[in-house]
C-alpha cells in the first residue's frame, strides 16, 4: 500500500489487534451508547447477525472506518463509539463464556474504558474482573445485577441499561458458537475494520461535533461533571486520594444511588444534581465573599445551569463533598428532619432536600436559606442528633428569614428577596452556627454577633434565649413562647406581645409569665387565620380610646373627592394588622387584647358607654351590627367635621351612588 493509501484509506485492524495497540477510551462528549437501546433493536439485530454470519461462514466482515485521535496515549474514537463497545461486548462474552478470561486477557480487554463517564468506566471494569458463569438457559443481564458488586444507580444508567441489553442479545445469538474466542482474535481477521487517525487526515474535533450532531445531546450535569473532574485534577484536589473516596467515583456510585433512590424522576437525575450543586455554590460565594459574588448568586438562582466548575474554590469543593456524604448518611439513617411547627409559606411539599433539587419547582432564596441552615446543624451535630435542638435551631431561623417588610396594604415581601439579602443570612446564619447545637443557650450568652443582617430579629431571639435560661426550671414558658411565636399574624416575632405586657427589656425578671401566657391565648383565639377580621372585631375596636380618639383607623388615608372627605379602611384584610400592630395606632390594638383576656367581643361592644362628644353615626356603627355587613368593602369616608360617613361601595369609588351615608 502506497503512503498515500496509508494516510488517507487507514490501517485494517480487528478489535483485538486495536486493543493490544492502544487503550481505547470513549470519550465523554461522545452520546450514549445508543446500538443497545430499546429503540434500537433492528440496527441492533442486523449488526450482530452481520458478525455472526461472519464467524459461523468463515469470511472476512468489513467494518468500514473508524475514525479518533490518540489523546494521553489512548485512542478516542470519533466515530465508531458505537461498533467499539458492541465489539468489545462481543469480545468479553466470548472470553467468558469460553473460560478463556485469563489474568492476559483481562489485562487487555480493562484497555477499554470511558474517559470520565465513571459508571460506565465501573461497570466495564467490574463485568471483565468479577467473573460469571454463563450457562444456555441464564439471563446473563439478571446474574449481572444480581452481582453483590452492581451499584443500583447503574440500572438507571442509559450506556450500562443498553449495554446489558446487548449482552443478552449477544448470549442468545451466539451461546451456541463452539470456540467463539479463538474465532475473534484468529489471524485470519474475521471481523475488521479501518482505522484513521484524524491527525492523518488534518481534522479537528469539529469533525466530532459534527458527527454526532445527530446523537442524544449531552445534560447539563454531564458536561459539568467532565469539566468538574478535570477542573479537579488540574489543581490536585485530589491528588492523594483513594480512588473510591474521589468525587467522581462517588458522583457516579454512592451519591448517584441516593439521588436515584429519593429524587428519581424516572428517567433522569442530572437536574436534580445540577440543582443541589448550583445551591451549594450560592451558599460558598456568600460564605467565602468572593468578588462578583452577587452576580454568581443571581445568576445560579435565576439558572442553576448556568454551574461552572470554575464557580468552586478548593474549600468549597470540600464541603459540595461533605454535604453530599452528609446527606447519604442522614437519608441511610432515617433521622427525622420534619419540623413540627409552621413555617407559613416557606413549607416544602416534602423536605428541605427534596425541594433543593426539585425539578419543577421555583425554589425560594428563603427556602435555599433554610436548607443551608439544616445543613450547617447536621454537620456539627449528625452523630449526636437530638430532635429538640434541631428544632429550636432551625425555630430560631425561620424567625429571623420570616421577618417582612410589611406595608400597610396587608403585602408582606419576604426579607430574603434578592442576592444581597441572600448574601447577608448565610452569612449570619455562618457566625451562628457555632451554636447550633444548643442555640437558646448560646445566644443567651453571646455578647457580640457581628452580622447586621435582621438585627432586630437577632436581638429578639437573644431575648427569648434569656427568657428561656432565667427560667429554665419552667419547663412551661418554652411551649408559651412558641405558641406565641407560631401565630399566623405574629409569625416569630413576639413584640407585640411583649407590649400588651409592658415588659422591660432591662430586666428580665419583670417578665410576667402568667401575663404573656392570657396574652398569646387571646392572640392565637382571636387572630390566628384569614377569617378571624370580623365586623365584630371592627366594631370592638370602634370602642377603643387612646388620648380621648377613637380613631384606629387613621393608619390608612386618602382623600375622596367625589364625596369631599377622607377616606379611611376599617381594617380590610387579615395582614394589615401585622402593619396596625407595628404602627403608631398599636396602643388600640394593645388596649382590645388586654379586654379581651376577661371580656369576650360581644361584652366590649354592649357594654361600650360611648363618650359625650362621640359622632351618632359611630355609635351606630358599634351598636348596629347590620351597617358594617353592608360595608363589604371596609372603607369608610370622614368629612372634616366628622358629623356623616360613608360605607363606600369599593376602595376607590368614582360616585357617591351605591355607597351609604351614615348620619
Amino acid at each position: 500500500m502506497n503512503e498515500f493509501d496509508k494516510k488517507y484509506k487507514g490501517k485494517t485492524f480487528s478489535f483485538y489487534e486495536l486493543i493490544n495497540t492502544h487503550n481505547i477510551e470513549i470519550p465523554i462528549i461522545q452520546r450514549d451508547y445508543a446500538q443497545g437501546r430499546e429503540d434500537k433493536k433492528e440496527i441492533r439485530d442486523n449488526f450482530l447477525n452481520a458478525l455472526y454470519n461472519s464467524l459461523e461462514e468463515n469470511y472476512q466482515l468489513k467494518l468500514d472506518f473508524i475514525y479518533g485521535s490518540i489523546v494521553n496515549d489512548a485512542f478516542q474514537p470519533l466515530d465508531g463509539q458505537q461498533r467499539l463497545t458492541t465489539l468489545f461486548l462481543l469480545h468479553w462474552y466470548a472470553a467468558t463464556k469460553d473460560k478463556c478470561l485469563d489474568d492476559n486477557v483481562q489485562k487487555t480487554l480493562n484497555r477499554f474504558s470511558y474517559e470520565t463517564r465513571i459508571s460506565s468506566r465501573d461497570f466495564c471494569k467490574s463485568i471483565i474482573n468479577n467473573r460469571i458463569i454463563v450457562n444456555k438457559d441464564s439471563s446473563i443481564s439478571n446474574i449481572i445485577i444480581d452481582s453483590p458488586w452492581f451499584y443500583l444507580s447503574w440500572k438507571k444508567d442509559p450506556t450500562i441499561r443498553a449495554m446489558l441489553r446487548t449482552i443478552d442479545d449477544i448470549h442468545n445469538k451466539f451461546c451456541l458458537i463452539d470456540n467463539l474466542w479463538e474465532k475473534l482474535i484468529s489471524e485470519t481477521l474475521p471481523i475488521c475494520f479501518y482505522y484513521v487517525e484524524l491527525e492523518n487526515i488534518g481534522l479537528t474535533d469539529d469533525l466530532y461535533i459534527k458527527m454526532n450532531a445527530r446523537g442524544k445531546l449531552l445534560s447539563t450535569f454531564e458536561k459539568f461533571k467532565a469539566g468538574f473532574q478535570k477542573y479537579i485534577n488540574s489543581n490536585k484536589w485530589e491528588e492523594n486520594h483513594n480512588p473510591t473516596d474521589t468525587f467522581a467515583f462517588k458522583i457516579d456510585t454512592k451519591w448517584s444511588d441516593l439521588f436515584w433512590t429519593n429524587f428519581s424522576n424516572k428517567q433522569s437525575i442530572d437536574d436534580s444534581l445540577v440543582h443541589f450543586i448550583s445551591t451549594i455554590a450560592m451558599i460558598r460565594h456568600a460564605i467565602e465573599k468572593k468578588e462578583e459574588r452577587i452576580n454568581h448568586i443571581t445568576r445560579l438562582n435565576d439558572n442553576p445551569d448556568s454551574i461552572r466548575p470554575e464557580l468552586f474554590s478548593k474549600d468549597s469543593f470540600c464541603y459540595l463533598k461533605k454535604c453530599f456524604d452528609l446527606y447519604c448518611d442522614i437519608l441511610e439513617s432515617n433521622i427525622d428532619l420534619n419540623l413540627n411547627f409552621p413555617l407559613w409559606r416557606h413549607k416544602p411539599s416534602k423536605d428541605f432536600l427534596s425541594q433543593i433539587v426539585s425539578e419543577n419547582e421555583n425554589i425560594s432564596y428563603t427556602q435555599k436559606v433554610l436548607f443551608y441552615a439544616q445543613t450547617e446543624f447536621l454537620m456539627y451535630n449528625y452523630k449526636d442528633f437530638k430532635k429538640e435542638k434541631f428544632e429550636d435551631w432551625m425555630r430560631v431561623i425561620r424567625n429571623i428569614v420570616s421577618r417582612g417588610n410589611i406595608e400597610v396594604t396587608g403585602k408582606r415581601p419576604d426579607i430574603i428577596r434578592s442576592p444581597q439579602t441572600f448574601d447577608g443570612v448565610i452569612n449570619l446564619i455562618s457566625e451562628l452556627s457555632e451554636g447550633c447545637g444548643d442555640i437558646y443557650n448560646y445566644l443567651s450568652k453571646v455578647e457580640k454577633i457581628n452580622s447586621s443582617f435582621a438585627r432586630s430579629q437577632v436581638e429578639e431571639e437573644k431575648l427569648k434565649a434569656k427568657l428561656l435560661m432565667h427560667n429554665i426550671e419552667n419547663v412551661a414558658l418554652k411551649n408559651i413562647i412558641f405558641e406565641v411565636e407560631d401565630n399566623d399574624l405574629l409569625m416569630g416575632r413576639i413584640e407585640f406581645a411583649l407590649s400588651c405586657i409592658n415588659f422591660d427589656y432591662s430586666e428580665i425578671s419583670s417578665f410576667d409569665i402568667e401575663k404573656f401566657n392570657k396574652v398569646g391565648q387571646v392572640i392565637n383565639r382571636y387572630f390566628s387565620k384569614e377569617t378571624d377580621i370580623s365586623n365584630d372585631i371592627r366594631r370592638a375596636l370602634l370602642t377603643i380610646g387612646v388620648n380621648g380618639k377613637y380613631e384606629y383607623y387613621e393608619y390608612w388615608w386618602s382623600f375622596w373627592y367625589v364625596g369631599n372627605a377622607n377616606k379611611r379602611c376599617l381594617i380590610d384584610k387579615f395582614r394589615e394588622l401585622e402593619y396596625y400592630i407595628y404602627s403608631d395606632c398599636k396602643p388600640y390594638f394593645k388596649e382590645l387584647v388586654l379586654k379581651l383576656i376577661d371580656n369576650s367581643l360581644r361584652d366590649i361592644i354592649e357594654k361600650f358607654v360611648p363618650p359625650h362628644d362621640m359622632p351618632s353615626w359611630k355609635i351606630k356603627l358599634i351598636k348596629n351590627p347590620a351597617l358594617l355587613d353592608k360595608n363589604t368593602s371596609h372603607y369608610i369616608a370622614i368629612p372634616e367635621d366628622n358629623s356623616y360617613c360613608y360605607l363606600l361601595k369599593s376602595k376607590r369609588p368614582r360616585d357617591i351612588d351605591g355607597s351609604i351615608k351614615i348620619e
